[in-house]
């Protein structure tokens, strides 16, 4: 128990050097998209650690990019997960961090600067703890876009150690414990008309009226869909349905007058981990090729797709997660499904249980007033720190 006080004594002593990290990481501006100034964010993030005595290493990803990774402590290991880019700003100066009423301001500051900061820093108090787990620190660019310039290229080059017992994501999970994350499969329905003046309608093929029965089809799918609930917990109740959206962008038409040559709208899949995407796919191709009228050209193209993945809340990785939180808190948090995506999917696909918790809250993630509790940066990595030491015992 001493250690465990040693612990959360280091890490309170770095309250100043916790924000001040994190104002650095929000200067960075690494909008995605379109996926700026990952190199500057990647000079920071390894300064940091270096700075702190920790083992840095860039990994390149190709195309310039590069994920750092930083390992410290010897046994099975358990990563640490994050991502250093940012969704685009809404509101001017989101990229100037200020303090105001124990909080920091500025974009990723919840998602998940902050976190990446705590992280970092809960590594450095374990160095030299004798703790029985090789910890290691995973920050990627581009999961803001679905993760194809980032986790999924670290994946593919076997970068998970399939015997990993765990992997804690640092996303703004409002102190709750995400063991789950809904897949997706997002894609733009195309339908294709011919133009004319509407004097001469009848020599034209009216693609928006042509698209209405591929709709009405996509409709009463939603309608199915929404009948599926996820045996995860997640509140409030409507939360559990598997969902469909559509809409989201809708492009067509040229001018007033003219017949239509083109309409196409997107199309969001979003399916509980009970689901299966290959069937969830074929589905919805087969509403579009179906529904769509005789003789006219309509297609689906899918240009994102993630597998859901879950934990269940009795694994022993949630179930130390929670310990350490309640040790350091007082209070055991809820566990519940991820209403969006998460990347413990390319975890899941090795084998490796993985959760999200993180100091940010959801709420205000992506927002224009974007910001974290500076107490609650400091309470996260002195919680990290305690799973880590805890996992693996005194080694």
């Amino acid at each position: 128990m001493s250690i465990l006080r040693d612990l959360a004594n280091r890490i309170r002593e770095q309250r100043d050097a916790i924000a001040h990290l994190t104002a650095d990481l929000i200067r960075v501006p690494t909008e995605n998209p379109p996926g700026r100034q990952y190199a500057a964010a990647v000079d920071v993030l390894v300064s940091a650690l270096v700075g702190l005595g920790l083992p840095a290493e860039r990994v390149p990803l190709g195309r310039e990019l590069e994920a750092v990774t930083c390992a410290v402590g010897k046994g099975p290991t358990l990563y640490f997960h994050g991502h250093y880019d940012v969704v685009p700003a809404t509101a001017e100066g989101q990229f100037d961090p200020h303090v105001r009423d124990g909080r920091i301001w500025g974009r990723g500051s919840a998602d998940m600067k902050g976190a990446l900061s705590s992280m970092i820093h809960a590594l450095a108090a374990l160095r030299g703890t004798g703790h029985g787990t090789r910890v290691e620190l995973v920050l990627v660019p581009g999961e803001e876009t679905g993760g194809s310039d980032g986790m999924a290229r670290l994946s593919e080059a076997g970068f998970i150690d399939d015997g990993a017992v765990g992997a804690v994501l640092g996303e703004p999970t409002s102190g709750v414990i995400w063991n789950g994350s809904r897949g997706a499969l997002t894609g733009r329905v195309r339908v294709r008309g011919r133009s004319a003046h509407v004097g001469l309608h009848y020599e034209g093929a009216n693609a928006f009226e042509a698209a209405v029965p591929i709709l009405n089809g996509l409709l009463t799918l939603k309608a199915e869909v929404a009948g599926r609930v996820t045996a995860l917990s997640i509140e409030p109740e409507s939360a559990r349905q598997s969902i469909l959206m559509l809409g989201g962008e809708v492009r067509g038409g040229h001018q007033f007058n003219l017949v239509p040559d083109g309409f196409e709208f997107s199309v969001e899949r979003r399916f509980n981990p009970e689901e299966d995407m290959e069937a969830e796919r074929s589905r919805l191709e087969e509403v579009v090729r179906t529904s769509a009228p005789p003789g006219v050209s309509a297609d689906l193209e899918i240009f994102q797709e993630a597998p859901a993945s879950s934990v269940s809340a009795s694994d022993p990785l949630v179930v130390g997660l929670a310990d350490a939180i309640a040790g350091v808190t007082g209070a055991r948090p809820p566990v519940e499904l991820c209403p969006g995506l998460l990347e413990s999917r390319f975890y899941a696909s090795r084998g490796v249980p993985a959760v999200a918790y993180g100091p940010g809250e959801l709420e205000v993630s992506h927002g224009p007033e974007e910001s974290v509790e500076l107490d609650r940066l400091v309470e996260c990595a002195v919680i990290y720190a305690h799973l880590a030491h805890a996992w693996g015992g005194e080694g």
